[in-house]
């Protein structure tokens, strides 16, 4: 393998990295404020894709339509966290991760009824030939997907930093018990997660649809991905959790090149149980201990 070819397969692996980046970061966000597992998040992401071609096809340009998919899962993300959790929250963690896979179900059913079984498919954002840098052929669409996860990155941290908000919301992640003490009002606090979470999944649906095509299941394997990633990285900590997703698509387009395509996928479960079973807080996580 020449270094040509092994720099495509990292550019592969990068690109694939930022979405389950964005993935990981609604994770990282819900659980942060919320202390629940969201395993309706690969939902948000097939939302994303199938909603963005379902408003294409009404007409409206391209960009405006991505848009309207994003703001439409993110209300999504309200509806569920305030219909199916707010009512449960002293509940115990097994049932509050149950109901999550329940509305994940619910929304793939839902999806299917409602946009069919086949695949679906949107234009690139700017068509034309891949981009050669270096030897290196890069696909303008990938060139879209990482500036959108560049932006969201920085988004999100000007959102932790600097408004009143991102603090509550870093109040939460630290003692969520303390932060309602302190007069914050956690309940806004996760139902703004769950929003924001649910956009940046389906940010990420949309970003990659022109590249892969979406339908209704395409959000189960993503989702296993996404928490692969969060956990890789620590989860809680955004930061990690975006390495933590770049790491994971660099190791399955590695796997491609050096082992077989074949295992491409399960490399994700690998690293998800070898992280548990060796260091579960991530490798950017504290251990923390606790008395009993």
């Amino acid at each position: 393998m020449d270094a040509a070819e092994f720099f495509q397969y990292v550019i592969a692996g990068l690109k694939s990295g930022s979405i389950y980046a964005l993935v990981a970061l609604g994770f990282t966000m819900v659980y942060g404020a919320t202390g629940i597992i969201n395993f309706a998040q690969g939902e948000f992401f097939m939302l994303g894709g199938v909603l963005a071609v379902w408003f294409h096809g009404l007409g409206l340009p391209l960009p405006v339509a991505g848009i309207a998919a994003v703001a439409a899962t993110a209300l999504i993300g309200i509806a569920f966290e305030r219909v199916a959790l707010r009512r449960q929250r002293s509940a115990s963690p097994l049932v509050l991760v149950i109901i999550t896979i329940g509305g994940s179900m619910v929304m793939k059913s839902l999806a299917r009824h409602l946009f069919g079984p086949d695949e679906l498919s949107l234009p690139e954002f700017t068509p034309g030939p891949s981009v050669d840098v270096a030897g290196v052929a890069v696909e303008r669409q990938a060139l879209w997907v990482w500036g959108l996860t560049i932006v969201a990155v920085l988004l999100l941290a000007w959102l932790y930093r600097r408004t009143k908000l991102g603090r509550a919301m870093r109040a939460c992640s630290i003692s969520h018990d303390a932060a309602r003490l302190m007069g914050i009002d956690t309940a806004r606090v996760a139902m703004v997660s769950f929003g924001i979470a649910a956009a940046l999944g389906a940010l990420a649906g949309f970003a990659v649809t022109p590249l892969t095509q979406t339908s209704w299941d395409a959000g189960a394997a993503i989702g296993v991905k996404g928490f692969a990633a969060a956990i890789l990285g620590g989860l809680g900590n955004p930061v990690a959790t975006v390495i933590g997703g770049l790491v994971l698509g660099l190791l399955e387009s590695l796997s491609v090149a050096f082992v077989s395509s074949t295992y491409k996928d399960v490399i994700s479960l690998v690293v998800l149980l070898v992280v548990l079973f060796v260091r579960p807080q991530g490798l950017f996580g504290t251990a923390q201990r606790g008395k009993v």
